[in-house]
């Protein structure tokens, strides 16, 4: 058992994230119309089926950017080294770091001069990676960082004065609408000094069926992944959401690039969250997720506008997927 100190330190950062999650969520579900945070998504229980996710047949970005980072590691490597000097390799949302191991492992083998700072919202995925990489790993100089993004990248950049390589995989940028996306990228610029580098992950258009179906699959496993959320608020905040209540339903407008994801009320009803009633017409959705698709003009010109300088570009065979790396100006 800790000391009382470091028991009670504990106990407040827990009521903290807790209060936050409550209010993001009455927030939301008192808007017009009703919307919850998408980061809430990853709990212990959203964790594992995204991981499910990530393995369907129709969920095609994983395979993609795997198959960049697994066949064009050394190209990577080679573009973020740069002149050889020291650096500190930042991954925002690191989830299981599976792509990042072919780059982390290729390093290694190289005796690079770098340490690894995964951050992630997840605790659960934090604490995985800092057990379990230093065992598949030996060698690799990991600190792992809970919490949000940017007040993690101030934690990282008062740790060490060294250039930062801020990886943002997945299509995490795609989380947000190509506005925000932008807004986002800005406001990373200004967490980094010039020199400093970003590899980013972005899906591509395509097909529009292929994307809707990557968002809506067969097994109902997305859905899974959206009630979950409904699950974990009564769980945690003392709600009574009736699951079976609610649909899942997916939209992909190929004009815009949006992909977005919505619960369904099935009737009229009425939730209790803590003391809150919140009170669902039949029909009414409730905004859950964007999934943002882009092309490559678009990201160049993010860039650009962001105060980066695009230096490199590295594709899937289909030309699905695209990892792009740029450097502060």
């Amino acid at each position: 058992m800790g000391s009382p100190a470091i028991v009670f330190g504990a106990y407040h950062l827990k009521k903290d994230k807790t209060d936050n999650f409550y209010k993001d969520v009455i927030s939301g579900l008192r808007s017009t119309p009703k919307r919850l945070n998408s980061k809430y998504f990853y709990d212990a229980k959203g964790d594992k089926i995204f991981q499910e996710i990530m393995n369907c047949q129709e969920y095609y970005p994983t395979r993609c950017e795997m198959e960049i980072f697994s066949e064009k590691t050394a190209e990577l490597a080679e573009a973020i080294i740069a002149e050889g000097d020291g650096f500190d390799l930042i991954e925002l949302g690191a989830g299981d770091a599976t792509k990042s191991l072919y780059l982390l492992e290729y390093l290694l083998k190289q005796k690079t001069d770098f340490t690894y700072l995964p951050i992630d919202i997840s605790g659960n995925v934090i604490n995985y990676l800092t057990d379990n990489l230093p065992v598949t790993l030996p060698g690799l100089k990991i600190q792992g960082l809970n919490g949000e993004y940017f007040e993690m990248l101030k934690e990282a950049a008062a740790m060490s004065q060294r250039r930062k390589v801020v990886m943002f995989l997945g299509s995490n940028i795609g989380n947000m609408t190509a506005g925000d996306a932008a807004a986002f990228c800005k406001t990373l610029r200004e967490h980094l000094a010039e020199g400093d580098m970003v590899l980013m992950g972005f899906d591509l258009k395509k097909n529009p069926k292929t994307v809707l179906a990557a968002y809506n699959d067969s097994e109902g496993i997305t859905k899974r992944f959206n009630l979950n959320l409904l699950e974990r608020i009564n769980r945690e905040l003392h709600a009574d959401f009736h699951l079976s209540k609610f649909d899942h339903y997916a939209t992909y407008d190929p004009e815009t690039g949006a992909c977005k994801s919505y619960l369904v009320s099935l009737e009229d009803q009425e939730v209790t969250i803590g003391k809150e009633h919140i009170r669902f017409r039949k029909d009414e959705y409730i905004y859950m997720e964007i999934s943002q698709k882009f092309t490559v003009l678009q990201t160049e010109q993010i860039a650009d506008n962001a105060g980066f300088k695009a230096i490199n570009c590295f594709f899937d065979s289909k030309k699905w997927f695209l990892d792009a790396i740029w450097m502060a100006k």
